[in-house]
């Protein structure tokens, strides 16, 4: 498995050379890019991560909160699948597989069948962009009260791949976030329930009874288990930490993960 950060967890007040540095230094393989402001910034992070020897092995999809692809209104909808085929152009750009989407949100305005419906719609749409660019689209798990079981999560992944690819090699999967989960669920067993629908993951840890996240192997997450049933259903890919930085000395929390996710990695935890 290979080591990555979010770019936007590495010392955001320094420039962005230092940081993309930073994580080379620190021992990463690649990392996750922000949704770029412009194609001019996309071409400037895959230069650096070129030039450092990384790898921008995916990106964030940056309207999906402000502009859900499960609004009820039209134009919203239309302005936010518009916000995520951009983040798939962008994605091209640095070279990177796919783009982490939040699917839906539900609020008191939008109940769970409109969610589901609309984000099917919006996704739909979506989907002759991601093959025609060749990138993936990769939904996440997040506290949006929406795919709130792995049984629905995979059910809704393959609905969007069974009607919108005739191929039959799914353009569309999972970006499971390891710490999201313990807030209902246990990882371990929402990875072998996903399988092979699992393309990215997602590392951050989080205390269960304070319900707050929390570094790497200072929270609840079975880290053995999850790394069994990553192993179990073939998973050898990214592993990407979401964290914030320290409060102070950011820098050292980026060497700080490495450093723990080699152990991860290692099953010595």
């Amino acid at each position: 498995m290979r080591k990555a950060i979010c770019l936007g967890s590495v010392v955001p007040q320094w420039e962005l050379e230092r940081r993309i540095a930073l994580i080379k230094e620190a021992g990463f393989d690649g990392f996750e890019s922000h949704h770029p402001a412009s194609e001019e910034e996309a071409h400037q992070i895959k230069t650096l991560a070129e030039k450092y020897g990384l790898v921008v092995h995916s990106v964030m999809g940056g309207t999906h909160w402000r502009l859900p692809l499960s609004a009820p209104d039209p134009e919203t909808r239309k302005k936010a699948v518009e916000g995520i085929e951009q983040a798939l152009n962008l994605a091209a750009v640095m070279g990177a597989e796919g783009v982490l989407v939040v699917p839906a949100v539900i609020n008191e305005t939008t109940d769970y069948k409109t969610a589901w419906e609309l984000s099917m719609q919006s996704l739909r749409q979506l989907i002759p962009v991601a093959k025609r660019l060749g990138v993936q689209i990769w939904i996440e798990n997040v506290w949006n009260r929406f795919l709130l079981s792995p049984l629905e999560f995979a059910a809704y992944i393959d609905e969007l791949n069974a009607t919108s690819n005739s191929d039959g090699e799914g353009i569309v999967g999972a970006y499971f976030d390891v710490g999201n989960i313990l807030a209902y669920g246990f990882p371990q067993q929402w990875i072998r329930l996903l399988g092979k629908r699992i393309k990215r993951v997602h590392l951050k840890d989080f205390r269960v009874g304070e319900h707050r996240f929390v570094y790497l192997l200072q929270g609840d997450v079975n880290w053995r288990e999850v790394m069994a049933s990553l192993r179990e259903v073939g998973y050898d890919g990214w592993l990407t930490a979401e964290l914030p930085p320290y409060p102070h000395a950011p820098d050292q929390m980026v060497r700080d993960t490495a450093q723990h996710i080699e152990r991860i990695i290692a099953g010595d935890v």
